[in-house]
């Protein structure tokens, strides 16, 4: 006698998954994950995006970019919150320590305001040498 086979069946032949069609447990199961892994996308892409701005705006001299920066800076050093899509939150849920995260982010900044300080400085006495020659060759030329 033949027997039905039910696409669930089917599945598990093909190897997909191992269900039941009577358990609606599993049912229930392979759907939180799905959302759960929704979720952690999208937590991803929230951390991501803060860690873009940080980086990217660090130096802004526009306003929407100072803008962008501080809001990233302040939800990076927020501590404590309660919000789901915390900073603290999303590293934990994603697996990844805040503190760890967190330090990383403010070594670079110190990092990049080193150099920029060099190249300032770089930047000013390259100036400060055009100026002297400057004045010397003034000087020379009326001198001749």
């Amino acid at each position: 006698m033949p027997r039905k086979v039910t696409y669930e069946q089917a599945l598990v032949a093909h190897g997909w998954v191992a269900l039941d069609p009577a358990d609606t447990g599993v049912i229930e199961k392979l759907f939180k994950k799905d959302i759960r892994e929704g979720e952690e996308k999208l937590m991803l892409a929230v951390l991501t995006s803060a860690i873009e701005h940080f980086q990217k705006h660090v130096f802004s001299k526009d306003e929407k970019g100072r803008k962008l920066f501080q809001e990233a800076e302040e939800w990076f050093l927020e501590r404590d919150s309660d919000e789901l899509f915390s900073f603290e939150y999303i590293c934990e849920t994603l697996g990844l320590h805040p503190d760890y995260v967190r330090q990383g982010l403010l070594s670079w900044k110190e990092a990049k305001l080193k150099e920029l300080s060099r190249q300032g400085h770089r930047a000013d006495r390259k100036t400060l040498v055009k100026t002297r020659v400057a004045r010397t060759s003034l000087r020379f030329s009326k001198t001749v």
